[in-house]
C-alpha cells in the first residue's frame, strides 16, 4: 500500500502542476493505475482566438478499451467505431473493435462554449495493463478556426516544449482497488 500512495502523492503533485501550466486542453486527472477504470475529463480553457468553441473531438489512443462518452446538455455526441490496434478480451468476449474518437457538438450557437468561459468534457474506459504514457489528441472547432491539441514528443523530448500538447495520462504500475465498468 505504501508504494501506491507514494505514486498517488506523486501523480497528484504532476496534476496539479501540469493544469495550471498549460491553458491548453488536457486531463483533469492525469495519471491512473494500469488495468482500471478511468474517467477521464477533457478541461477546455478557451475559444479560439476569441471564437467560442463548437465541437471537440478526442482520438482515443491504442490500449484504452472500451470508451464511452458521457452526455452533455445542449451537446450532440457521437462516436466513430474501427478496428482497435490492440484487440482485448473483457468478461470473456474479445474485442476487435472499439470507439476510436468521440465527437461533442453544441447543438446551435446558444449552446457553443464562448472563448471567456471553461467547460469539461468527460468519457470513460479502462487504462492499458501496461504502464506508459497515453496521449489524447483533440481537436477543437470554433465559429471561427480550430485548435489542434495534436502533438506528441518525441523520446527524449519534453512536451512542455510543444506549442499544442495532446493530453496525457500517464499509466502507472500500481494495484487498482477493485474491478471498474
Amino acid at each position: 500500500m505504501h508504494r501506491f500512495a507514494t505514486y498517488f502523492v506523486a501523480a497528484c503533485a504532476l496534476s496539479m502542476s501540469a493544469g495550471s501550466a498549460f491553458s491548453h486542453v488536457t486531463l483533469q486527472d492525469q495519471a491512473a493505475a494500469a488495468g482500471a477504470g478511468y474517467r477521464g475529463v477533457l478541461r477546455v480553457g478557451h475559444g479560439c482566438a476569441g471564437a467560442s468553441t463548437t465541437s471537440i473531438t478526442v482520438t482515443i489512443p491504442a490500449g484504452f478499451n472500451g470508451a464511452q462518452p458521457l452526455v452533455k446538455a445542449g451537446w450532440n455526441v457521437s462516436t466513430k467505431i474501427g478496428k482497435l490496434e490492440q484487440p482485448y478480451e473483457s468478461h470473456g468476449t474479445k474485442y476487435t473493435e472499439g470507439v476510436q474518437e468521440i465527437t461533442w457538438t453544441a447543438k446551435g450557437a446558444e449552446n457553443a462554449l464562448p472563448d471567456a468561459f471553461a467547460d469539461e468534457f468527460t468519457f470513460r474506459g479502462t487504462t492499458p495493463k501496461k504502464p506508459g504514457a497515453l496521449w489524447f489528441k483533440v481537436v477543437q472547432g470554433c465559429e471561427k478556426g480550430s485548435n489542434a491539441w495534436i502533438e506528441i514528443p518525441a523520446a527524449g523530448q519534453d512536451a512542455h516544449g510543444l506549442t499544442s500538447p495532446a493530453a496525457r495520462l500517464d499509466v502507472l504500475d500500481v494495484q487498482a482497488a477493485g474491478h471498474a465498468h
